[in-house]
């Protein structure tokens, strides 16, 4: 696997080439964002690792023109300061995940390996379950033409559950693939935002998209699908 490391701090820099070569990866480093967006343009790596506060252009727009430019490379942003707008405001431009520094190099490696599974060549393609429509690139989702807006939790949670449209989904396989090793899997953070999102994308349009699946876990589906799963409020 090949690695991008945007840092413009010289031993934050060498420490992570260091940590991320010793994992048996390939790396190179760009110490802005200029040089930073000609790398990602002409070399194709698996994952970028962007610290958000690089000289100008800064990990944000960095972030933003990379999708603009049609680079789906996955992107980790890194950010010295844990605050929610900084989080929201990577994952907005496009960023696959983000990490507060001080991290552990154990979590880096472990975000860097899920992120490295998931490595797309293309444009990633809109979702659709009947009228709800997910645009992945856009972050956007749209029931018919009306435009629903998300957090980014309820946003992951959405993507993940459409990308396994019609299948059921165990609350253990919502926590790793949408909060990873952030949450107990015996945590009820699972029920509380499957909640959320039926009241965002079900009940103003009475539609029943989000289905229970007793003694298992979630489902979405097309809500005129008329399947035999059994639906219930959490």
């Amino acid at each position: 696997m090949r690695v991008l490391v945007v840092e413009d701090e010289p031993k934050m820099a060498a420490l992570l080439r260091r940590g991320i070569e010793g994992q048996g990866y390939a790396v190179d480093v760009a110490e802005n964002g200029v040089d930073a967006l000609w790398s990602a343009s002409e070399i194709a790596y698996d994952v970028v690792v962007l610290d958000a506060m690089i000289p100008a252009p800064d990990g944000f727009q960095v972030c933003r023109t990379m999708r603009e430019r049609e680079i789906w490379t996955p992107v980790l942003m890194l950010t010295a300061r844990d605050a929610i707008d900084d989080r929201v405001n990577g994952l907005d431009a496009g960023a696959d995940d983000y990490l507060t520094k001080p991290f552990a190099f154990s979590e880096l490696f472990a975000r860097l390996r899920a992120l490295g599974r998931r490595t797309p060549t293309t444009r990633p393609p809109v979702l659709s379950v009947g009228d709800l429509v997910l645009d992945p690139a856009q972050r956007s989702v749209h029931r018919g033409t009306t435009s629903i807006d998300l957090s980014p939790t309820e946003f992951a949670l959405t993507e993940y559950l459409m990308r396994h449209a019609g299948q059921a989904r165990s609350r253990a396989q919502i926590v790793e693939n949408v909060w990873d090793f952030a949450f107990d899997v015996n945590s009820n953070v699972v029920d509380v935002y499957i909640r959320y999102l039926r009241e965002k994308l079900d009940r103003p349009f009475n539609a029943e998209t989000i289905v229970t699946i007793r003694g298992v876990g979630y489902m979405i589906r097309d809500a005129g699908a008329g399947e035999g799963a059994s639906t219930g409020s959490v």
